[in-house]
């Protein structure tokens, strides 16, 4: 693939009257038009005073724009796109901690980031949408915007083109510098990995606040000079109509949006075998291997298990498409990056002994933005740590074990929540299963787990504890299962095993 390192240089590729960016029920932005609206944009954010590496946040709802508006503003200032469904208070720590010179936000959407960039005096702007073609806007500020110094014109590669926080599951959320080369890199990674082509249809379900949806839907269809079609968020009710009306050739989701899609397929079963997907992507969190031969059954594809991270612009790892060898459970090889495992020394391990996952690249972050200590604990002789345990086979294949911070610490002994999870699902009963440490006076912690049934099955928290036992060490055995309709999930869906325990007031 040709080399490119800003945006602007990334979208060239696409063919003028090629589409690019699509959404149900609307026509259409060729490449043409993206580009056009990209040099629009940066003049008049130029004009505006904003100019490369000033930080503007994003409030859109997911959809075209919201693809667009990333694009348009990271081609010539520092994106920061937010989740719109944030209150108030969440915006005020975003707003503050981002040091937004600006906030551009859809014209007419109710959001409280309003009131709060007024209180903190950022400048809004307004993003007017147009009614065609998709993702088409224009800017119109409502006050004036401190003129700046800043530099003119498209990014180049070293500027920030893209900022986003760390979920701060566990700690205050750190801010992610990715710079035009960074997320440039990691597009062209992901688009070699699943060896997209022009003729791709990308069906964008993820949300586009977050890194995934931002960089493996969009930048890598966009830099292939394929489309993305943009819904306005996930939804396994319309699924099914997207993929009769856009007919596209993959998508890519997180493992609790496959298995809603695959609680509805039986009941779609002429859209199924309408779909002409190439390939199905997973990515953001363990695909459980059940789910994973299930989707292939049903779409009569392959289902391609990534590893991605913010710090990293989103790949790491993928499995490889076939005939390479495709192993179920792993996340595949190296894509992108180079991808280590670390003793806590910093020694790097022989293939074969279990550590922590670190890698290196030129789609790796630089490091945090304003967090000396953070970057300290992060990068280890050039290698940045993930958090993540896992393991490399013989073949290279990469296999997480679990998150550090996610193990559960069961008076000395150490359990692996995925192991766990894995013999749960196992059992023909259970649809979702999030195992997750619970507080214990003695231990300090034991194992539990939250489970959701399969519609029209049944079992009890002894029978699922003794299915359990069967497989796994005493200590490892659940000691609480708790039955629910939902297991709660974060803003990108993926499941949150720490804090669930407080969550569902199971306490000590």
């Amino acid at each position: 693939m040709t080399e490119f390192a800003t945006i602007e240089q990334a979208l060239r590729r696409g063919a003028d009257q090629a589409p690019a960016i699509g959404a149900p029920e609307q026509q259409p932005m060729n490449f043409a038009t993206l580009r056009q609206l990209l040099a629009a944009t940066v003049v008049r954010l130029n004009a505006l005073g904003v100019g490369r590496n000033d930080r503007v946040a994003i409030v859109c709802p997911n959809g075209p724009r919201a693809a667009t508006s990333f694009l348009a503003v990271g081609a010539g200032a520092t994106t920061a796109p937010l989740n719109p469904a944030y209150r108030a208070d969440e915006f005020e720590f975003y707003l503050t901690d981002l040091n937004a010179k600006a906030l551009v936000i859809e014209a007419g959407f109710d959001s409280p980031a309003v009131g709060v960039a007024q209180k903190l005096g950022v400048p809004i702007v307004d993003m007017v949408p147009q009614p065609d073609p998709a993702g088409g806007f224009t800017l119109e500020p409502r006050g004036t915007i401190a003129k700046g110094a800043a530099p003119r014109g498209f990014s180049q590669p070293d500027d920030i083109a893209l900022v986003l926080h760390t979920s701060g599951t566990t700690s205050r959320p750190k801010i992610v510098p990715l710079s035009s080369a960074n997320i440039c890199a990691s597009a062209r990674n992901i688009g070699a990995t699943l060896r997209l082509t022009p003729d791709d249809r990308c069906l964008n379900i993820m949300p586009l606040f977050h890194i995934h949806g931002l960089m493996a839907a969009t930048l890598s269809s966009l830099t292939a000079g394929a489309s993305v079609h943009c819904t306005p968020g996930f939804n396994a009710l319309k699924f099914f109509a997207w993929l009769d009306d856009v007919q596209p050739t993959w998508y890519t989701a997180v493992p609790t949006m496959h298995q809603a899609i695959l609680l509805r397929a039986g009941r779609n079963q002429d859209s199924v075998a309408r779909s002409k997907l190439r390939f199905i992507r997973s990515s953001s969190s363990s695909l459980p291997p059940t789910v994973l031969a299930e989707l292939e059954a049903t779409f009569r594809c392959p289902v391609i298990e990534a590893y991605g991270m913010t710090e990293a612009a989103h790949q790491m790892a993928s499995n490889p498409l076939p005939p390479a060898i495709h192993k179920p459970g792993s996340v595949g090889i190296a894509a992108g990056p180079e991808v280590s495992i670390m003793d806590e020394a910093g020694s790097l391990l022989p293939r074969g002994e279990i550590g922590e996952v670190v890698i290196r690249g030129p789609n790796v972050t630089r490091g945090y933005d304003n967090n000396p200590k953070a970057n300290a604990s992060a990068f280890t002789n050039g290698w940045f740590r993930t958090g993540d345990q896992g393991v490399i086979d013989a073949d290279g294949y990469l296999s997480l074990t679990g998150r550090l911070k996610e193990l559960i610490n069961r008076g000395g002994e150490k359990i692996s929540p995925r192991e766990v999870d894995e013999i749960l699902l196992d059992n023909p009963a259970v649809e979702q299963a999030l195992t997750f440490a619970l507080p214990h006076q003695m231990l300090g912690e034991d194992v539990a787990a939250a489970v959701v049934l399969r519609e029209g099955k049944e079992a009890s928290e002894r029978e699922l504890r003794d299915f359990c036992a069967q497989r796994l060490a005493d200590f490892k055995v659940p000691r609480k299962i708790v039955f629910l309709k939902e297991i709660p999930k974060g803003a990108t869906g993926k499941l949150q095993r720490i804090g669930l325990a407080e969550k569902l007031g199971l306490g000590k």
